[in-house]
């Protein structure tokens, strides 16, 4: 991806054309970031994401004013007038800026025979306003087979979960029980001029009223506070954790679980934070300097236990699998574009395979917790529900909870505009044989 020396919406196009080719703007937006200056940076973010938030609505709308589709080496024009659609349709830029900066990042982006469609198709955009989705993928700006999943598997839902979607998360903050309460913490953002309230099942959550930079948050640097969603924040009050315990959070990175568990419970025995991506683990370590705490690290693919395991049971592991993160798509929205249909059976392979596994590093009358930042059951309660009928030493517990949906095995949170992303979580003890 080229970006060099190029106008912000000639960068943001360049963005959204790399994440239709497959990458995720995780991977391909700090580069075209650096390339502008600081004050340009929060603009093509926002631009970004937005427009992958928004694609689908946009690539419709687009599809009905363009008499025939641009030729491929010009696709990234295409590109370009989706960004400026998205900024006609969900920004207060004035309109003449838009279109005048759109023409120009079309002659930087080398395609001058192109300046006159953009300016027509974007002036009758326009001038005629949003036209009336013809289709619930344009309507609610997802792709077409997540749309009749949803459909399929939560038909009573679906639009919801559709419409959370495509809302902006909130920020939600976990309290570090082991500094500070939950009241002072609240408190304390109130003496700094920022509206917040505890979230409702989270017991050390705390949701703001807008989002604001870290260093705006006190004690945020002294390890006061960490940024994760409360749904995520659930997992420490499913582990039943004790002193003295051995524990086992599997595919741990970035860390926020691991620190929430050593939070939870300072005097456990041991936490071990496994991950097999060595480029992600340095962020594990990053949380626990920040919040003053120590967890061993270690690179492994956790279902190969020759890998790691030394053959010491642990009496809780959390098993954050790998999935779709169809529940996350409000904090994630290129998910839209970069996931398939046919991902589904193979993730739904790993995560039964990751299962199977660290089962037998769990000692007889230990707890695993089984979570998933998806909303699919294939990935879900199906996974729990094959796994009970194959092992005869898993029994399904069922928490006294107050959040989610009872689902066959396990508890699904679908997710709110207004508060928790969407996941799943089981709870299994292993009992004797």
């Amino acid at each position: 991806m080229v970006v060099d020396a190029l106008p912000l919406r000639a960068v943001a196009a360049n963005v959204i054309a790399a994440v239709e080719h497959g990458q995720s703007l995780s991977q391909c937006l700090p580069s075209a970031l650096a390339s502008l200056p600081a004050t340009d940076r929060p603009e093509l973010q926002a631009l970004c994401y937005g427009t992958c938030r928004w694609f689908h609505r946009l690539d419709g709308e687009l599809h009905q004013r363009l008499k025939k589709p641009l030729r491929k080496p010009d696709r990234v024009v295409h590109h370009l007038m989706l960004v400026a659609l998205f900024q006609l349709r969900h920004s207060q830029q004035a309109t003449y800026a838009i279109l005048n900066e759109t023409v120009e990042a079309c002659r930087a982006l080398d395609k001058p025979h192109l300046t006159g469609l953009v300016n027509g198709v974007l002036r009758a955009a326009q001038r005629e306003g949003e036209p009336e989705p013809v289709t619930p993928t344009i309507q609610y700006s997802h792709p077409e087979w997540m749309v009749e999943k949803l459909r399929h598997n939560w038909p009573e839902a679906w639009a919801a979960i559709l419409e959370a979607n495509n809302a902006q998360a909130p920020m939600t903050l976990r309290v570090n029980a082991s500094q500070i309460t939950r009241d002072d913490y609240l408190q304390w953002l109130t003496d700094a001029g920022i509206e917040a309230e505890a979230t409702p099942y989270a017991p050390y959550g705390i949701q703001l009223a807008s989002p604001c930079g870290v260093d705006k948050l006190p004690g945020f640097a002294d390890g006061a506070v960490s940024v994760q969603d409360e749904a995520a924040q659930l997992c420490t009050t499913l582990l039943d954790l004790a002193p003295g315990q051995r524990v086992l959070d599997a595919c741990a990175a970035p860390g926020g679980k691991t620190c929430a568990i050593l939070e939870h419970c300072p005097e456990l025995a041991d936490v071990i934070a496994l991950d097999q991506s060595a480029e992600r683990l340095p962020r594990v370590q990053e949380n626990l300097d920040r919040l003053g705490l120590s967890a061993t690290l270690m690179e492994a693919d956790a279902a190969n236990l020759d890998q790691w395991w030394d053959q010491l049971p642990f009496d809780r592991i959390l098993l954050d699998v790998p999935c779709s993160a169809s529940g996350v798509i409000r904090r994630h929205p290129d998910i839209k574009l970069l996931r398939r249909e046919a991902d589904i059976t193979p993730l739904a392979a790993i995560q039964s395979g990751l299962l199977t596994s660290l089962w037998k590093t769990l000692k007889p009358g230990g707890r695993l917790v089984y979570a998933t930042c998806s909303v699919f059951p294939q990935e879900n309660h199906r996974i729990i529900q094959r796994f009970l009928k194959q092992e005869r030493t898993a029994r399904l517990l069922e928490p006294d909870v107050a959040w989610g949906i009872t689902t066959p095995a396990g508890r699904q949170l679908l997710p709110n505009a207004r508060s928790h992303d969407g996941f799943f979580y089981a709870c299994l003890e292993r009992i004797d044989e």
